[in-house]
């Protein structure tokens, strides 16, 4: 496992370097100029002074390894946009799309999970007919026609906010106030971006369920007198589970590392917004700076899947060790 391990961190690491250096060129290579993100008003000397200031004056490879070398210190330099640190920026939509992808997260698990064994357990009747269709039909629609179509309901019955994360004038209430008001924010993004994943998870869970069923060591545990339900529970779900940890870690890094449609229809200030705002105002840096963050969380997540199938499946850590 130390060595699976140690290849991964390499992997995660060439992943964030790859990322945010692809993100740095092609952001430099775009069509417009600076002179566009500064404004119709700004004069030739103050255009030079911002070319100066983000390193633009310099040949793409030499601005590349500067600022690899202040972002090994953790300096990913300064966001035009915002005329302040890249760093704190990228962290503080980060942590915002974390909150809001591990509740998603926790969301589509339990409801996919639960749903999966249910159908796969009553393979027949109108219930589990009826939860196939809607599954099939939640990973139909595109991502941003749910999130639509939750704002809609919201709009119309007043249930929930409409967007954004806090209420205006939330950030002068307490810690208290403030956390419920979060709270209360959450369940539209969280629905958008849960509802599609819980779909996939049933689906999964279901086929991989249905499949362990008619597995010699269940057959005989049920004949060995085990009822239905511990036959399901212990040993045929378990040994189901490695379908679900292959595709868990790709999908927690896209979602810890933002659902751009999600947070743009919600005005969710997350990772995803960020990096659109920066990518339309040209912000060559806030938008190296958000791939390598976006990247972490994507090797991250990766990590974590492949240690929940290692952990699931020991096949996998004979291979690991090999």
């Amino acid at each position: 496992m130390t060595r699976f391990l140690i290849r991964r961190l390499i992997f995660a690491v060439l992943l964030v370097v790859v990322s945010s250096s692809a993100a740095l060129f092609l952001t430099r290579l775009a069509p417009g100029d600076l002179a566009s993100s500064l404004g119709p008003n700004a004069t030739r000397a103050e255009i030079a002074a911002a070319r100066a200031r983000f390193d633009l004056d310099r040949p793409m490879i030499e601005q590349w390894r500067l600022w690899v070398t202040r972002a090994v210190k953790l300096d990913f330099g300064e966001s035009l946009l915002y005329s302040r640190p890249v760093a704190p920026l990228v962290t503080s939509a980060a942590a915002n799309s974390a909150a809001l992808g591990v509740t998603a997260l926790v969301v589509a698990t339990v409801l996919g999970l639960s749903l999966g064994i249910f159908t796969a357990a009553r393979p027949r009747g109108a219930a589990t007919a009826l939860v196939r269709a809607i599954s099939i039909g939640f990973l139909s629609i595109p991502p941003l026609v749910t999130s639509l179509l939750l704002v809609f309901i919201a709009a119309r019955t007043g249930w929930l906010p409409l967007g954004s994360m806090t209420s205006a004038g939330a950030s002068a209430e307490t810690w208290g106030a403030w956390i419920a008001d979060v709270a209360l924010h959450l369940p539209l993004p969280v629905l958008a971006l849960a509802l599609p994943l819980a779909a996939t998870f049933e689906r999964l869970q279901s086929q991989a369920l249905g499949e362990t069923l008619h597995l010699p060591f269940v057959l005989a545990a049920s004949a060995r007198g085990v009822s239905e339900r511990a036959a399901i529970l212990r040993h045929a779900w378990p040994a189901s589970l490695r379908a679900i940890c292959a595709v868990y870690g790709i999908v927690i890094g896209a979602v810890l590392s933002g659902s751009f449609v999600v947070e743009y229809v919600t005005a969710w200030p997350g990772l995803g917004r960020l990096m659109y705002d920066a990518l339309k105002a040209r912000d060559i840096y806030l938008v190296a700076g958000c791939a390598a963050m976006g990247a972490s969380l994507l090797a991250a997540g990766t990590l974590i899947g492949d240690l929940m199938l290692a952990a699931a499946d020991p096949r996998v850590r004979e291979e690991a060790a090999v």
